[in-house]
């Protein structure tokens, strides 16, 4: 993988390129991430998790409409990460920011996801297996906010992106991604209703993009794309409440 800065600034992008395998051509692209970036995603989730919210009926439904409202916050956060990273007068705010951030991605997804996808699960033997990916998901965040305490995490801006430095020592195994995918991917894709299963193909299609092509920065790049994605939620509820009608 080759990076090439196009230009300075924060408004630059970044065109890296990939050769996926001899015989097949490179893989061109420009991705920008900035402040506005940030805040502008985490302005549209807001209002489309109050949407959903607004839409829901069951329970089920009100956990799965907080989702776009959290990735919301989550954005919101990235923003103030990268101010601090920019402007020295919002220095102050860097480690409460990178905190937040991580909290979001290290924490609270590998609980909620799961957790969202037990509470539409009607299959017993689906449930028993998605409570054990609950589980591990509580495992996962009760380990990395440990590490979180034992071991500052550190951001930084490079090529217009934001990596997430980890110093605890599962962050640094090839296979910690494997992990993090049972919980927040795993219990998407063994629900029976057809629209968390697609959930989770879009966010397992999101993550391997980003593990491929923004390998340093995949906490940052992957949770965007997440975020992005969790906008679909607005038209799983609406699409759910027609059916619920129909029958």
């Amino acid at each position: 993988m080759r990076w090439k800065a196009l230009s300075s600034g924060i408004h630059g992008c970044v065109q890296p390129s990939l050769t996926m395998m001899s015989g097949i051509n490179r893989i061109w692209y420009n991705m920008c991430f900035s402040p506005s970036v940030s805040f502008g995603a985490g302005a549209v989730l807001s209002v489309i998790g109050i949407a959903a919210a607004s839409s829901a009926r069951t329970t089920p439904q009100r956990v799965l409409a907080a989702v776009p409202l959290l990735f919301a916050l989550q954005q919101f956060t990235e923003g103030i990460v990268w101010m601090s990273l920019l402007y020295p007068a919002w220095e102050y705010w860097r480690m409460a920011a990178t905190y937040a951030f991580l909290i979001f991605a290290q924490i609270i997804w590998p609980v909620f996801i799961p957790y969202c996808a037990l509470l539409f699960e009607d299959n017993n033997t689906r449930r028993k297996v998605i409570v054990i990916t609950l589980f591990a998901g509580i495992a996962l965040a009760a380990y990395t906010g440990i590490s979180l305490c034992l071991h500052t995490p550190v951001a930084v801006a490079e090529a217009h992106h934001i990596r997430y430095v980890l110093e605890f020592p599962l962050a640094r195994k090839w296979y910690y991604g494997l992990i993090y995918f049972i919980p927040t991917i795993l219990s998407l894709l063994l629900s029976s209703k057809r629209s968390l299963h697609w959930l989770g193909y879009l966010l397992l299609g999101s993550y391997l993009f980003s593990r491929l092509l923004f390998h340093w920065y995949v906490i940052s790049v992957w949770c965007f794309f997440g975020a992005v994605i969790s906008m679909v939620i607005l038209g799983m509820i609406l699409e759910m409440n027609r059916k619920s009608k129909v029958a």
